[in-house]
């Protein structure tokens, strides 16, 4: 069927029309708000077919639906989709061997010179005066014997909360 087949204005504006009148009645039993977001969607159709969105629409549809038919029925595609999936596999084997390939050169760099150590990255740290001293505290007993809570409370204070 083609698009020109289909009478679309009268499909279009009757649509329209069903959907202002249940808006209408939207409007009645459930508040004003109903009705306007009900009388919005039924107002769609209409301007689909007015700014000719319908009739692209159409033609996305029919270009899915014959890609996906071909696709289905069609042994080459098959094969296509195939060869995708082999390329897409290769793809994955060859980065995880190059990996392991770049991790081995870097352990036997490492190993090659016996005299020194490899250089480690240093993290990025704080100034010296951006550090807080951590203050010293003892852990205390409680007073009563009750020290379910004590450990806890001396690490909060190590990490500097109260």
């Amino acid at each position: 069927m083609d698009y020109s087949q289909i009478a679309w204005f009268p499909l279009c504006a009757g649509l329209t029309g069903v959907g202002l009148v249940l808006s209408f009645l939207a409007f009645r039993r459930r508040g004003a708000a109903a009705g306007m977001r009900m009388a919005a969607w039924a107002l769609l159709p209409l301007a689909a077919y007015l700014t000719k969105a319908l009739q692209t629409l159409w033609n996305i549809g029919a270009a899915v639906v014959t890609f996906v038919t071909s696709l289905v029925f069609n042994p080459t595609v098959w094969a296509g989709v195939a060869v995708a999936g082999l390329s897409a596999v290769l793809f994955v084997v060859s980065g995880f061997l190059r990996g392991r390939r770049l991790a081995m050169s870097r352990k036997k760099s490492t190993d090659d010179t016996p005299g020194k150590q490899p250089v480690k990255p240093v993290a990025n740290k704080p100034a010296a005066s951006q550090v807080k001293p951590k203050p010293a505290v003892a852990p205390q007993k409680a007073k009563n014997g009750d020290d379910d809570f004590s450990d806890i409370e001396d690490l909060l204070k190590r990490r500097g909360i109260s």
